[in-house]
């Protein structure tokens, strides 16, 4: 089994130079699914495993988040970054906690956002938000861990699309200590060549969530990590609710049709 420190180091130096795309398994089978397929990093889904629990995007306890961080962790020998939300907390030195918590549990990075899950202020203020991401910094120093910290601008995605307040914000978090920028549902080119032009040399992750844009494409705008967020979640759920709808509606098993056999499955989980 490869050490948390040997997992640190490797993540880094996949932020060193190109693109690399890090898929968001859910739980454990499909982390491993995802290894075997010879993906070099994967980064959790904080929406897809609380899909797994039957709760909404949100609902899941830090005491939970933790345990599913040590679970994909152990499961593969690659790299799991944290989809940590915002840390669970609101002022920095709960942010901190936090952080020193899912440092512990073997995983190579994390991401904290900005946004307060508030409809009528979505976002935290600036200077807040900048002292989440240096207690984050601090945390992660003090735990002696080296993980990679990624700081994320929400505003795309609560609907303040504000593309000179997300530069300001993630130049501003890099400057805090974040080592990698990240800026959910921007999804137009020039937008990406702005922020990653505004970011560097800090690399930039890039949430593909739709059909709208390719690795090499990305690669060539200077993005140098693709995430899908909660999608391959959303493609698995769609797929089996197709299947089960048709049984239920129809009483026929179209959707059973060349699947791979329990045999193949199993050799995949090393049967």
């Amino acid at each position: 089994m490869t050490s948390q420190s040997e997992k640190v180091e490797a993540f880094h130096r996949l932020h060193d130079a190109g693109c690399f795309v890090i898929p968001n398994p859910w739980d454990v089978g499909s982390a491993v699914v995802l290894e075997q397929m010879g993906f070099k990093a994967l980064a959790s889904t904080s929406a897809g495993f609380a899909w797994s629990l039957a709760r909404p995007d949100q609902g899941v306890e830090r005491a939970e988040m933790l345990e599913h961080l040590r679970e994909l962790a152990t499961a593969v020998d690659v790299p799991v970054s944290a989809d940590f939300e915002g840390g669970y907390a609101e002022d920095p030195d709960g942010v901190a906690e936090s952080v020193k918590l899912a440092a512990a549990t073997g995983i190579a990075g994390l991401s904290i956002e900005d946004s307060t899950r508030g409809a009528d202020e979505p976002l935290y203020p600036f200077d807040l938000a900048v002292e989440r991401i240096r207690a984050a910094r601090r945390a992660i120093d003090e735990s002696g861990t080296g993980i990679l910290l990624t700081g994320r601008s929400e505003g795309f995605v609560v609907g303040r699309p504000d593309l000179d307040e997300t530069v300001r914000r993630l130049q501003a978090y890099a400057e805090a200590g974040a080592d990698c920028l990240y800026a959910p549902f921007v999804d137009q080119p020039e937008q990406v060549s702005a922020i990653v032009a505004a970011a560097a040399p800090k690399p930039v992750n890039l949430l593909v969530h739709k059909p709208y844009i390719t690795v090499a494409e990305a690669a060539a705008l200077g993005v140098r990590r693709i995430s899908v967020g909660g999608s391959l979640a959303r493609v698995a759920q769609s797929a089996f609710a197709a299947a089960a709808q048709e049984i239920a509606d129809h009483g026929t098993f179209a959707g059973f049709a060349d699947l791979p056999g329990n045999a193949a499955v199993n050799a995949v989980y090393g049967g």
